[in-house]
């Protein structure tokens, strides 16, 4: 067990294990968001089709968040962008407690979408200013698993927390978000690395002409939408079935479990194996899940199913933020992590569209669908593995000559 440990959490900065705190603090306290849905429709009495407009403008303003997080952090540094993201959201989630007409509920939900992602890319780029290269993927897998068992416990609590009021849920959910800026405020320094530049400074469309980049962005929105089909498609297609709300929430709560408990092992598993091989195999696995409810229609078989995408998931988070760092320069870290967060947003918004159309369409062949999709963004990664990897050559050879100096 030390030695266990030792292996995966031995060795981190300081810094890294403060920002581990405040983001497994700011999950916990996620609660407002959750269940916005259930506040408009049960204490506001809003409409299905209302709730869901207000709740897809806390996605939308998301987008805009990360964009905004990104070129912020990289100008006005890491720690500055971070206190304003949170700062501003607990005043926010705040106001949505009090808040009465819808549309102002509405441009809350906006606002709370742009200031909860404008921390992000900040967050992300201060864990690679500060974490050697060597440490990173474990850096990350830490990161994931903080954000998944926060999310977890969140999830348990804000039921309980809703029965007894849905401002006290508003209460709690901006204390913890005010915790997470006192933490960030005191214990964390400014990380923006400094070098003496000349001339204009690159922006997005830097970002947005890199192809090795761009190219892996491209994959990773084939994972992001596989993943989204489990939170969207897969409940159709369990209903359909004729299986109750409770197991499709039993699937989802055991992909939660697997996190929690076996995501600390992940980094053992891979070791020094190449990121491209490594989300090759991950991809595999998601398409071998999700092609296999093709064939679900007990419960058991679902879970199994759950099971297999769930690994690949598991597999596929460290691998994919080490190479983000990998490819994104030292001045533009957080933009890059702005442009590749936005894929995420983009597959929750398309999986449900189209799922439900090609899952009333073609019916199983939906998820054969989704397996070859799966198996052709694995053959991607491998196909796109030698381009990453020449670059990062020639980019580790470049500042073994100039290394940034940490401000």
């Amino acid at each position: 067990m030390r030695r266990f440990l030792s292996d995966t959490v031995g060795g981190l900065p300081r810094t890294f294990w403060t920002l581990f705190t405040a983001l497994l603090v700011n999950r916990i306290g996620a609660f407002g968001m959750l269940l916005l849905p259930t506040y408009l429709t049960t204490a506001r009495g809003t409409t299905l089709a209302m709730a869901g407009l207000i709740t897809g403008g806390y996605g939308a303003g998301g987008a805009i968040g990360t964009l905004t997080g990104g070129v912020l952090a990289d100008r006005w540094g890491r720690k500055r962008t971070y206190l304003l993201g949170t700062s501003a959201s607990a005043i926010l989630m705040l106001a949505l407690g009090f808040a009465g007409p819808l549309w102002l509920i509405a441009l809350l939900a906006i606002l709370l979408g742009l200031t909860h992602m404008l921390p992000s890319p900040a967050m992300v780029a201060a864990i690679v200013d500060v974490t050697p290269e060597a440490d990173r993927p474990r850096a990350f897998n830490l990161q994931f698993w903080a954000f998944n068992m926060g999310s977890a416990v969140a999830a348990a609590l804000a039921g309980i927390v809703a029965e007894f009021s849905f401002f006290a849920l508003f209460v709690a959910d901006a204390s913890m978000t005010a915790i997470t800026a006192l933490l960030i405020l005191f214990w964390v320094p400014e990380t923006l690395p400094t070098r003496s530049t000349t001339g204009p400074r690159p922006g997005l469309g830097r970002v947005l002409t890199d192809r090795v980049f761009m190219a892996f962005v491209g994959l990773t929105f084939v994972l992001a939408l596989l993943t989204a089909q489990g939170v969207s498609t897969v409940q159709l297609a369990m209903a359909a079935d004729g299986l109750r709300p409770a197991v499709y929430g039993l699937v989802v709560s055991l992909g939660g479990a697997m996190i929690v408990l076996g995501q600390l092992f992940v980094p053992k598993l891979v070791g020094h194996r190449r990121h491209g091989r490594v989300l090759a195999f991950s991809f595999t696995l998601l398409a071998f899940g999700f092609a296999s409810v093709a064939f679900a229609d007990l419960a058991w078989v679902y879970l199994g199913a759950a099971v297999i995408w769930t690994l690949g998931q598991m597999f596929a988070a460290p691998a994919n933020a080490s190479v983000i760092a990998e490819l994104a320069p030292w001045h533009m870290r957080a933009r890059y992590q702005g442009v590749f967060n936005l894929v995420f947003p983009a597959a929750f918004f398309v999986a449900p569209a189209v799922g439900g159309w090609s899952l009333q369409t073609l019916g199983a062949w939906h998820w054969i669908v989704c397996g070859v999709l799966g198996l052709a963004g694995g053959w991607g990664h491998l196909a796109a593995s030698a381009a990453r990897e020449s670059r990062l050559d020639r980019e580790r050879a470049a500042l073994s000559v100039a290394e940034p100096v940490a401000a």
